[in-house]
């Protein structure tokens, strides 16, 4: 027995709805659509809705994804890590950079390389 007509319109929103539900513009909610991002959606005919329920869980999962309202991600919660120096690869081999020597004036000194005199 097909379910009366007001109970589908309760259980899914049209896009302008959807926006309107979550407190976004619909133009987000169709550039959203487009990089499929955002609440899932499906076409229903011509037109692109959105279930409740499935909004709702959205919801949920960016309260989750959320440092600010999920403690166990705060980053500022964490013990702050030690920077390792920085290596340069040569030839697949790990190599450290020599450090930069300074001038007194405070001027870089740049190596100077002997070339073989060519014949």
């Amino acid at each position: 027995m097909p379910e009366p007509r007001g109970a589908s319109q309760a259980a899914f929103l049209t896009l302008p709805r959807a926006a309107e539900y979550l407190g976004i513009s619909p133009n987000t909610l169709y550039v959203w659509r487009h990089r499929r991002q955002g609440p899932p959606s499906f076409r229903m005919g011509r037109r692109v809705m959105y279930r409740i329920t499935a909004l709702d869980e959205w919801i949920c999962d960016q309260e989750r994804a959320d440092s600010r309202s999920n403690r166990a991600i705060d980053p500022l919660n964490r013990k702050p890590q030690r920077r390792s120096k920085a290596v340069k690869r040569r030839g697949g081999l790990r190599v450290r950079s020599p450090p930069r020597r300074s001038s007194p004036q405070g001027d870089w000194i740049v190596p100077q390389i002997a070339l073989a005199p060519t014949s």
